[in-house]
């Protein structure tokens, strides 16, 4: 039977057999990316993604054979080192995925990879450094190291010599350390009636994420002013850790497993006892909402988190729908030039973010889809930051093209690295944050 040029059906994801000896076998995984790199080549689609694909495709142009065959199989890392599993060639570009018997699941390919190389040791100090995201938090929240940290980090000569010693890239901007945590300093829910409706839990419990415990807590803060405007009763989850992106980004998969162990049973009962479950940062949500899944497909208490998980413009939405979200905006927000992150994108969620912030009456969205290429600490390293401004080149344009007051990503990160792209373009624009920017339209 001939196999069908490319798939109409939509993307399916088979689980991670990450456990299996063979996960990890070198000559097998070798295997494996020759077979897919040759599906890549003779298809090319994805060659504007990212730099992993051109970084292929180079590869086989400059080789004897103009074929996969004839590339250096140790060669094969340079591809691998390039993706940060954005997830966009799976879920917008590639006609192979599954259900297509070619079964091609380009990031998780690469993921395989990394846990392979991660196993042998070849992870850096500054890679395990920078996806300790806890424990560099904790060091950096106490307000003395917090102030230090942040004077270094806007220091050009000691920017300097920490790439010549770490591998930070010098002219990356760098998220700032708040000297008092969010969870310490979050404000008790006032007692509201729950009041469930037919797409959303009446009641909320947050799992803060790493980036807005250590780095923004105003998102946090915004976050509990909205809930509390729209009279919704909310908690914070009693303990957490790193949600474990960034583990999983290097491929340190028994770091994600260690992390899944202390998260999984605390929202498990959450996520039981009736609360939707909301994260503000769109990698987390991601990976409890897909990640996890995919690795403990079976574990009940991981299905039961992944189906209470939201990310929060989903469920205001939602709210909306159920006619149980107030919509008594006092103030609008001019000009928003809004992206939407690839870890938003991958969640087949629609355009959540866009459509609240469209429903604030006099404010003009102009929505950026297209990756913004910082993805967590692939463009903080010196080797790479080239590369991330360079795939971010058409996001900051069009960001900026429309002449914004705002500029705003559900991804913290990726809204920061858009305004430095930027550059001098659109001077009169703000970073803020969608949920900020929300909060400001309730006049909270």
């Amino acid at each position: 039977m001939a196999v069908r040029e490319g798939s109409l059906e939509a993307p399916t994801r088979h689980p991670l057999d990450w456990r299996n000896p063979d996960f990890y076998d070198p000559a097998k995984v070798e295997q494996e990316l020759e077979r897919v790199f040759g599906i890549c080549h003779g298809c090319r689609r994805c060659v504007n993604l990212c730099t992993a694909f051109p970084t292929l495709f180079d590869l086989v142009d400059a080789s004897s054979t103009f074929e996969v065959d004839g590339v250096a199989k140790q060669d094969f890392a340079k591809v691998v080192d390039q993706c940060y599993l954005c997830d966009m060639c799976y879920m917008t570009k590639c006609p192979y995925v599954p259900p297509h018997p070619w079964n091609v699941d380009f990031p998780h390919l690469m993921l395989r990879a990394k846990a392979v190389k991660f196993r042998n040791g070849e992870a850096s100090l500054r890679d395990r450094l920078l996806t300790s995201t806890d424990a560099i938090g904790k060091l950096a929240a106490i307000p003395v190291v917090a102030q230090t940290v942040n004077f270094v980090n806007r220091n050009s000569l000691a920017r300097g010599v920490m790439q010549t010693v770490i591998g930070v890239h010098k002219d990356r901007e760098l998220p700032p350390f708040a000297p008092n945590k969010f969870r310490s300093a979050a404000g008790v829910s006032k007692t509201y009636e729950v009041k469930n409706g037919k797409l959303t839990p009446g009641k909320v419990a947050i799992f803060s994420t790493c980036y807005v415990n250590y780095n923004e807590p105003g998102m946090g803060h915004d976050l509990l002013a909205i809930l509390s405007h729209n009279e919704i009763p909310y908690l914070l989850a009693e303990q957490e850790a790193c949600c474990g992106m960034p583990k999983l980004e290097l491929g340190d998969l028994q770091s994600v497993d260690s992390l899944k162990k202390k998260n999984i049973p605390v929202l498990a009962r959450l996520a039981k006892d009736g609360y939707a479950i909301l994260t503000p940062v769109p990698s987390c949500t991601l990976m409890f909402k897909q990640e996890l899944p995919l690795m403990y497909p079976d574990d009940a208490d991981t299905i039961a988190v992944r189906d209470a998980m939201f990310d929060p413009f989903e469920y205001f939405v939602a709210r909306r729908k159920d006619g149980l979200l107030k919509t008594d905006f006092v103030k609008n927000l001019g000009k928003v030039s809004y992206h939407i992150p690839c870890h938003s994108r991958v969640q087949n969620m629609g355009q959540k973010t866009r459509e609240m912030l469209e429903a604030v009456p006099g404010t003009q969205v102009t929505t950026v889809e297209r990756c913004a290429g910082h993805d967590g600490t692939w463009g903080v390293k010196a080797e790479y930051f080239e590369n991330s401004m360079k795939i971010g080149r058409p996001a900051f344009r069009l960001m900026a093209d429309a002449e914004p007051d705002w500029v705003s990503s559900d991804c913290p990160i990726a809204a920061r690295h858009i305004r430095q792209g930027m550059g001098t373009r659109a001077p009169q624009a703000k970073k803020a944050h969608p949920l900020t920017l929300l909060r400001k339209a309730y006049g909270r």
